[in-house]
């Protein structure tokens, strides 16, 4: 049996811990002093449209030949966009670039009292829209890919299903689709909100009032756990460096548009018209099988925002019959910052982008198409995109493909191609 500590020793021991803790503090305070601003969303970017409060960047290419194909990242709207681009190290923006993405990104802003009468119809039919149009006068092509990011993605599917003929492809990550899934207490809690007296009582819906609904659905993790492993590691400056950037990003919470959180809320959360196709925008139905673009869905498995039963439908509901599904053992925010979205989520993302993403025309050499036609009386060309046959892929991570036939014709043979293993 080991011998028992006798007091002295017992005393000793206990001095000792208290001088390396309060060494631990020191340092870790001589850390966060030496901070004089929290560096997040660093890589550069140009401004390149401005309305009202949002923002459309286009960031700077950092390979000689980016891809033709642009793409732009719609994020949410109760958080802000820089969680892809949290830390140089960890940042999906800066990994897509260097593996020669062309990318655009919005940034919705802060909404005062002045945006309490701001609808979905103004963000996704006019906003987004016309941030599209830009992206297309400067690219020179007519379609460009979508990136939605959960709610963000929300916005994409829907803008798609009704501007398919502006959209080369749709990648959806830990979008909700189907709202009346009862996985995560955000579904559930939602459809018993008074909605109504929340906009009608706040008029522009405060982010703290939004953040602490977030953070009680894992209020352990998120409000104990977190900084009791944050203070074992004190003396680690880069530990300090990414909590003070993740903190940053947590509490910094833009206000909701009262019309479009109401709209958002009752339609999605407590009656899930998306889903059921009833969803109507700008006096138009949403119906989902619109889209028969090349679609690619990712989710975390672990995901508590937007658990994987709520993404999942997103790839029977559209009318595509090219649609992909990539599931990783991560969570919401893993997608964006871990080291696998880095390794696996990342280059697989971009595989498929390119394999799908043919060289568009420019407006340019369409106008001139049009004319050899007319002038030759030839008919119309189809504008839409052919039929893709879809094709299995192993990415290495719980990844599997799925095809959507068309119910008139016979089933087709799928491929099997093997896929390089993930960066």
């Amino acid at each position: 049996m080991p011998r028992a500590k006798t007091i002295d020793e017992a005393v000793d021991h206990f001095l000792e811990d208290l001088i390396a803790t309060n060494e631990k503090i020191l340092t870790g305070m001589e850390h966060m002093l030496s901070v004089e601003e929290i560096d997040v969303d660093q890589t550069p970017k140009t401004l390149l449209y401005q309305e009202d409060r949002m923002r459309l960047f286009h960031y700077d290419p950092i390979v000689d030949k980016p891809h033709s194909m642009p793409i732009l990242i719609t994020y949410a709207l109760v958080n802000r966009q820089y969680m892809m681009d949290l830390q140089s190290d960890r940042s999906l923006i800066h990994n897509l670039l260097s593996m020669g993405m062309d990318i655009y990104l919005i940034d919705w802003g802060y909404p005062t009292k002045m945006d309490r009468y701001v609808t979905l119809e103004d963000y996704i039919l006019g906003y987004m829209d016309r941030a599209v149009d830009r992206i297309r006068r400067d690219s020179g092509h007519d379609r460009i890919t979508m990136l939605g990011v959960c709610q963000g993605g929300t916005f994409s599917v829907i803008y798609t299903a009704l501007k398919q003929e502006k959209v080369q492809n749709l990648v959806c990550m830990v979008t909700p689709v189907d709202f009346h899934v009862n996985d995560g207490l955000l579904n559930v809690w939602a459809r018993y909100l008074d909605v109504d007296n929340i906009v009608d009582t706040f008029g522009v819906v405060p982010g703290d009032f939004m953040n602490l609904g977030f953070l009680m659905l894992k209020p352990f993790q998120l409000m104990l756990d977190k900084y009791v492993g944050f203070l074992s590691n004190l003396d680690n400056k880069e530990v300090v460096h990414n909590f003070l950037r993740m903190e940053k990003w947590i509490f910094d919470s833009p206000a909701q548009a009262g019309e479009a959180y109401r709209q958002f809320l009752k339609d999605m959360y407590q009656e899930n018209k998306l889903a059921r196709g009833r969803f109507e925008l700008g006096g138009r139905k949403v119906d989902l099988k619109n889209i028969t673009c090349p679609v690619l869905n990712i989710f975390g498995d672990r995901d508590h925002l937007v658990p994987p039963s709520s993404s999942r439908p997103l790839t029977h509901l559209v009318g595509s019959q090219d649609t992909t599904e990539m599931s990783f053992p991560i969570g919401h925010i893993g997608i964006y910052v871990s080291s696998r979205s880095q390794r696996e989520i990342a280059p697989n993302l971009v595989r498929w982008v390119k394999d799908r993403s043919a060289t568009p025309e420019s407006h340019e050499q369409t106008t001139q198409r049009s004319r050899k036609k007319s002038s030759a009386q030839s008919p119309k060309r189809p504008t839409h995109q052919p039929k893709r046959k879809a094709t299995k892929r192993n990415t290495g991570s719980t990844a599997k493909h799925t095809k959507k036939h068309n119910e008139k014709g016979p089933r087709k043979p799928s491929q099997k191609r093997a896929t390089p293993k993930p960066m």
